[in-house]
């Protein structure tokens, strides 16, 4: 119970911080280039109970936390009225790199914190180093997850940015069907391998190995 314990709370505070200044960020680039909605929601705020989504912040996580498989989440998108941006097609493209964008900050934060380590004394020096690496991994994560490019994944969002009209209206019909995909990725498709004998993770090579790499790098320039 008290590994448990410690290793949530290693987790829980970089988990909320890497999603609101994710969903935060978002809002805040939306409102720069003309559309206030989610300032008139109230949620261009770093206060984490704004962007929680019960099931997909709490449950989902929690779930997959005690029966140790990947932890997938997710906070309440901010809404963004596409239509009030002074320039929709291409001001969209900024605000969804803003969330993956704020997440490297974070990581790159998180690096530089680890230099007053040497400062800490004992046991909280060991907590403060797993915290601020697990802040690193996890915001390269989910910054890498984010850009995968599918709609309404903010990947997706720049890739129907940057297409032709036409094509571009096309694209984002996948949308509808784009939270199933996402499951299929993460467990169906490792399953159906593994059943047939096969060692794949499409994720692993695309997010895991890259995040590994990356955090592997922050920590030998920082720590």
């Amino acid at each position: 119970m008290e590994e448990i314990l410690l290793r949530i709370s290693v987790m829980a505070l970089p988990i909320l911080l890497a999603i609101t200044l994710h969903e935060a960020a978002h809002g805040y680039v939306a409102n720069y280039f003309g559309d206030s909605t989610a300032k008139r929601l109230g949620r261009l705020s770093l206060n984490p109970i704004k962007h929680i989504d019960p099931f997909g912040t709490i449950i989902l996580p929690g779930v997959l936390f005690f029966i140790g498989g990947f932890i997938f989440g997710y906070a309440k998108p901010v809404p963004v009225t596409t239509q009030n941006l002074r320039n929709p097609k291409r001001d969209m493209i900024w605000v969804a790199l803003a969330g993956p964008a704020a997440n490297i900050f974070l990581a790159l934060m998180g690096g530089v914190l680890l230099l007053l380590l040497p400062i800490i004394p004992g046991v909280a020096h060991d907590w403060f180093a797993n915290n601020l690496t697990f802040m690193i991994f996890f915001n390269i994560l989910i910054a890498l997850f984010n850009m995968l490019p599918l709609p309404p994944l903010d990947g997706g969002r720049v890739v129907a940015g940057l297409l032709p009209g036409p094509l571009a209206y096309k694209f984002n019909q996948i949308e509808r069907y784009g939270f199933i995909i996402l499951l299929g990725l993460i467990f169906l498709l490792p399953m159906l391998f593994s059943s047939l004998g096969i060692r794949f993770n499409l994720l692993q090579y695309l997010i895991f190995d890259p995040a590994y790499w990356l955090t592997d790098l922050i920590l030998n320039l920082f720590g």
